[in-house]
Parts: structure tokens; sequence; C-alpha cells
């Protein structure tokens, strides 16, 4: 059975892209919660050629059903042509944090 939670995951280029994108996510309700790590050093190949960058990776704690809102948000905000947005079930967590998500995020049907 798939959790209710999930983690989804982002890098971005600076801090205010960062910030833009978390403010978003967690004003419009659609995340919980936004982590936000510098000094990621990322290593990619792009068009048929390897690259290096500095970035910042966003950690963002939401539910399931929000997946597609969420990466349709990232998308719009984000300045990479093909930004990664990667979502990893949550199996398991402290039960009081997971209730948390659940009051702070709004499912929109």
């Amino acid at each position: 059975m798939l959790s209710s939670y999930v983690v989804i995951l982002t890098t971005t280029p600076s801090r205010d892209v960062s910030l833009k994108i978390a403010r978003e996510l967690v004003e419009r309700k659609l995340v919980a919660c936004v982590n936000i790590i510098p000094g990621v050093y990322s290593v990619y190949t792009w068009k048929g050629k390897v690259e290096e960058a500095q970035e910042e990776l966003l950690i963002m704690k939401t539910k399931r059903e929000l997946i597609k809102e969420v990466i349709k948000l990232v998308k719009e905000l984000h300045p990479y042509e093909v930004p990664e947005i990667i979502s990893l079930n949550i199996s398991e967590g402290y039960e009081e944090y997971l209730k948390w998500i659940d009051e702070v995020v709004t499912i929109r049907r």
C-alpha cells in the first residue's frame, strides 16, 4: 500500500529561487514545510555534455494527492528547462508530525 505522505525533491540555482518556490508552496498550502539545503554540488549530463553546478536542495513534505499540483507550480516558478522534481514515499514517520502535515496542507477537489 502506498503511503499518504511524500517528500518531493528539487534543486535550484540560487537562494532567491529556492525561497520563491518554498514560500509559494507553503502559502498556497500545497506543502507543510520546505527545507532548503545550500551547498549541494551536482554533476550531470545535459545535452551530451557533462556539467557541474553549485545548487540548493529543496525537501518538501506533503500529501500524495498534491504531487501533481506541487510539480506544476515548481515547473512554473523554476528557471531550469528541465528541473529535477521527484517524489519519494514516506513509509513511516512520527505520528504527530504526519498529523501536522494533514492539518497544514489543503487538498483541493
